[in-house]
Formats: C-alpha cells, structure tokens, sequence
C-alpha cells in the first residue's frame, strides 16, 4: 500500500502558510500556472527543504488549496496582521468556505461530478444570492460563455458564478465579461470578486465600468445580450480564410481612459478607403486608423514587440514623398526582428502620419508614399508584421484629439482588444 497520501498529508502539515502582497510580477500561481501581478493578495506555503532553506510555493487567493492547507486559525496566518481590512476578510472567506464544504462533503464521502446526470441540477431560488463570483483569465479554450454560447479564447478575462452543489462540488458558469448578467447577482461587487487582485488594471477598469453600469440603469442584462454585444471577443479580422462575414459587432470599453470611455468597435466600420483615398490590397481602415491585414505566419501572441515606424525602423523624411524614399535605420533591424520573431513575439508597428489626413487635394499621394514605405519595409525585413497608421491629427484650437494619434493610446487599445484573437498581452514581456 503507498504511502504518497500520508506523505503528502503529513507535509501539508508541517507547511507555513503566509499572505503578501506579490513584490513583482514573476511569481507564478501553483494551480492555474498564471503570473500573479505585482501587488496581487497571493497565499504561499512554506516548507523547509533538507538542505537549509525555505521552500514557497504561491497561489492565487482563489486558487489556494486550503482543503491541504487548512487556513484555521486565519489569524495565525503568517502576514495576515499586515494585509487590508478587505484582503482579511477575503482569507476569511476562503476559510468559511472550505469549513462549508468539509460539512457538505462527510469525511467517507466523495463528490464525483463523472456520475452526475443531466436534469439533476435543476435551478432553486436564491440560488443568484448564494452563488461566489470570481474572475480569472481562461486557461483554455475549452470553457463556454453561459451568456452567447461561445468558445471563451484561452488568456480571456472571464467572469465566473460558482454554486456549492449539494454533494460537494462546485458548479461554475463562465461568461464573457460583456456577457455577463450582473443584474441577477446581488453579490456583484468588485471589492467581493475573487481573482480581482490578480488581474491587471485595465481589466479591473472593466468590471469597475460594469458594476457601475450596472447600478445606474439598474438593468445591465438587457444592454449585455443586445446583437452588438454578444461577444467580447472578436478574432483578428484579417483570417487567411476569409472570416470577416462571420465577424459580429461588438461593443467594448477602452482600457486606457485617454482611448476613450466607449469605442465602439463593428465589421461594418471597416473600409477599404480612407475618404476620397483607395488602400492597395491588404490594407483597410477602422475610424480614423489604416491597417495591415495580417500576413501568413503572423500569430496573436500575449508578447508584443511593438515599434514607431520613421527615424526607429527606417529613415525617412517628412520634405520627401515616395514609397521608394526610405531606408533602413540600422542594418541589423532584419536580424533583430527575426530573432524576436522566432521568440514568439508578435511584431506590430504604430505609426502616425497625419499628413494623409491633412493634405486633402493630395491625399491619395501620401497614402500611396506611408503605405508603400511600410509595403517595402516588411518585403525587406522578411518577416510578418501587424501595422497600424494614425492618420487623425494631434488636438489643436478647433481640433480634438484623435485618440488613436500617439502618445494617446487607442492604436494599443485596438491591437490588444480586436486584433489579438483574444490572447491577452503580458506587460511584463
């Protein structure tokens, strides 16, 4: 008979458990293998290894397994003294719950959700009161969203409902954020959401956008299941295959305020001229941006290497028009790009150019001179790069600010939300 169960027990034992705030970004959760952001509440435990030091494994509050390592006493927990009032109170719910389950589930008694049948699960009232909220980034691509019935990408912030189901286990709906019904939970709070601390910011800006939505119409479900907001996701529009036809509008808040506080983002918006100006073949516009559609071989990818265009990647001149007129900053960019390639980076160019928007009689001229510049540089550098080209102008006494015009961020905001299949971008890359 193995005795692996009582070693494992016996090690739990002897483990130190600890909560902090994470001091960088490198620590990865122990159960769902995620980064856990810097500043993040996070739980470890702490063993001593044979040869002399402490070993730590960290985890995610939610993630935590405290049915290994029993949190009881929380006060104990090492750390717990120097932690928030509502992180406390976090750990103590992560506590009462695993009290719950050990109730639930007798010592001889197993929960197995295999020999679960359909039908028996039917809904109860209360159920929306009783039910834990937590968010999270997907970890496949496996999960469905409960709102719009599809795929939810893996790396996609999604928003979970977990019941205690009477013999022992968890059930857990996945939603989309924009999908999700925030108006039939009581408990949508997002100081109450488990995984908040966890994510970044622009994602915690969401679900902050979310609640607050939620209570100044005080019906959020209607505005979540309209037809142009039935995904959160939509997947790069420039598919090798052809899928833009399939492509639904969506509806998405900007995570970076100076993008703006609601773009809306549709297939119908896309053009394949800017004004009076026709875009050669791969390349069309959204709003007030001219687009690359992506080449074979360029993969969506949570690491981004992103680059300005003129006087970074190649020489140019604003007193010189033509495709023809430019040449490569350094002449080592080629290798360095691929390197970066082959390192599974996604390569992506933000550029501005205002010119195309302001030189109205020779508009077509000066698409004609920035495209084929660009055309030429990737012919060049042999390697597939997303482009991007902020044709708007910079805020002037009659004129906005185009929020798409760097140093303002709605290029970044576009890429990382509508033409990145989903995957979400680690900053820390």
């Amino acid at each position: 008979m193995s005795t692996a169960p009582a070693a494992s027990a016996a090690a739990a034992a002897k483990a130190t458990i600890s909560v902090e705030y994470a001091k960088s970004g490198r620590a990865t959760c122990k159960v769902c293998s995620e980064r856990i952001a810097k500043g993040a509440l996070r739980l470890g435990t702490s063993t001593r290894d044979p040869r002399g030091y402490d070993s730590t494994k960290w985890y995610h509050v939610a993630c935590f397994p405290s049915s290994s390592h029993p949190l009881d006493p929380v006060e104990k927990v090492k750390g717990f003294d120097s932690i928030k009032e509502e992180d406390r109170e976090e750990v103590r719910e992560l506590n009462k719950k695993h009290k719950r389950d050990q109730n639930t589930v007798g010592p001889t008694e197993e929960s197995s959700p295999k020999k679960v049948k359909g039908g028996l699960l039917s809904p109860a009232a209360g159920v929306a009161e009783n039910a834990s909220i937590s968010v999270e980034y997907a970890k496949s691509g496996r999960s469905t969203c409960k709102g719009c019935s599809e795929n939810i990408a893996k790396g996609v912030l999604r928003l979970g409902t977990s019941i205690c189901d009477p013999r022992g286990f968890d059930s857990t709906k996945w939603y989309h954020i924009v999908c999700f019904p925030a108006s039939t939970y009581p408990a949508f709070h997002v100081e109450n959401i488990k995984g908040f601390d966890s994510i970044k910011n622009q994602d915690r800006d969401k679900l902050q956008e979310l609640e607050e939505n939620c209570k100044r119409d005080g019906n959020v479900t209607d505005q979540l299941n309209e037809p142009n907001l039935k995904k959160e996701v939509v997947h790069s529009m420039e598919d090798s295959k052809g899928t833009e036809n399939n492509l639904e509008s969506v509806k998405m808040l900007a995570g970076d305020k100076r993008a703006g506080p609601v773009i809306s983002f549709s297939v119908s918006d896309i053009k394949k001229s800017y004004k009076d100006a026709t875009l050669p073949a791969l390349w069309k516009v959204f709003n007030t941006v001219i687009f690359r559609e992506q080449d074979d071989g360029l993969q969506s990818s949570a690491k981004i290497a992103a680059f300005d265009f003129d006087g970074c990647l190649a020489k140019t001149s604003v007193r010189i028009v033509g495709a023809d007129k430019w040449s490569l900053q350094y002449e080592s960019i080629p290798e360095k790009l691929q390197i970066l390639y082959n390192d599974s980076y996604k390569l992506v160019i933000f550029t501005n150019e205002s010119n195309i928007e302001r030189w109205n009689k020779k508009r077509q001229q000066a698409v004609d001179s920035k495209i084929g510049r660009l055309d030429k540089f990737i012919e060049r550098v042999k390697v597939p790069i997303q482009v991007f080209i902020a044709c708007g102008l910079g805020k002037g006494k009659t004129t906005p600010d185009d929020p798409f015009r760097k140093p303002n961020t709605g290029m970044w905001w576009l890429m990382t939300e509508h033409f990145n299949s989903g995957v979400v971008v680690d900053m820390d890359k």
